[in-house]
């Protein structure tokens, strides 16, 4: 009884929402990361995205004026990761703060004397772990790697923390994932310190947490050059994710 009302909740929500088909098919052409999907696939992710939408309160911070289609855009670009994994898997928190551009970001951490730091830096995105996600409209606009990547911190943090290994499927084995994410990543920093040319973002050897964000975006963006590099990551983000971009 209570996933039938929860089921005619959803369309309710669906039909009357303003994002129709016309303007769905405007969105899918201006976004280079949903060209992959089939005709099925967009479909679901559209009515995704009407009820990410409903659920979630997208703020615009420092006087950015937020339209319709920049809500959406933020939406499908959110949704893309959980297209078959569902809006429950982004339940606990509310809220999408967008600044027109990079925002000063603060942050405090202890060093091994007890020492309390404090750390400023402009940022493009964040994704607390009990939090909101902040992004920077000016990045959101230009690819969709920042939100998926700051996205996909806030699968991993279901767990309880970012660290890199986001809840696994019961299908999945957890000891594969982490030797193959460990190994991977070693190898990558590896790379990275003996200043190889690797086409994924250095940023991913700061620590196991980028490590995945980074190598998800990537997943969703050029999903080759994962399974060129890294063919056992690969198949662990096809299985987490629950779909294969190379088919």
């Amino acid at each position: 009884m209570r996933q039938w009302l929860r089921r005619r909740r959803e369309r309710r929500i669906i039909q009357g929402s303003d994002l129709g088909q016309p303007e769905w098919a405007g969105l899918c052409h201006s976004q280079r990361v949903l060209h992959r999907l089939s005709n099925k696939e967009r479909e679901r992710l559209r009515q995704l995205v009407i009820l990410f939408l409903h659920d979630k309160q997208i703020v615009a911070m420092e006087g950015l004026e937020l339209n319709r289609y920049m809500r959406w855009v933020i939406a499908a670009q959110a949704c893309l990761p959980i297209l078959n994994l569902g809006l429950d898997w982004y339940r606990g928190w509310q809220t999408i703060m967008v600044y027109p551009n990079a925002f000063e970001a603060r942050h405090e951490y202890m060093d091994e004397a007890g020492v309390v730091h404090e750390e400023r830096g402009l940022q493009a995105g964040e994704a607390w772990d009990q939090g909101p996600v902040v992004l920077a409209w000016e990045e959101v606009r230009h690819s969709s790697s920042l939100v998926i990547h700051e996205f996909a911190h806030k699968l991993d943090a279901r767990n309880g923390v970012a660290n890199g290994m986001p809840p696994l499927h019961p299908e999945m084995d957890r000891s594969e994932w982490t030797r193959v994410f460990a190994w991977a990543w070693k190898d990558f920093v590896a790379r990275v310190d003996a200043g190889e040319a690797v086409p994924i973002d250095p940023y991913a050897a700061e620590a196991p947490a980028e490590f995945f964000a980074v190598l998800s975006e990537t997943f969703f963006e050029a999903p080759g050059q994962i399974r060129y590099f890294y063919p056992d990551v690969y198949e662990q983000l096809r299985q987490f994710y629950r779909q294969d971009l190379l088919v």
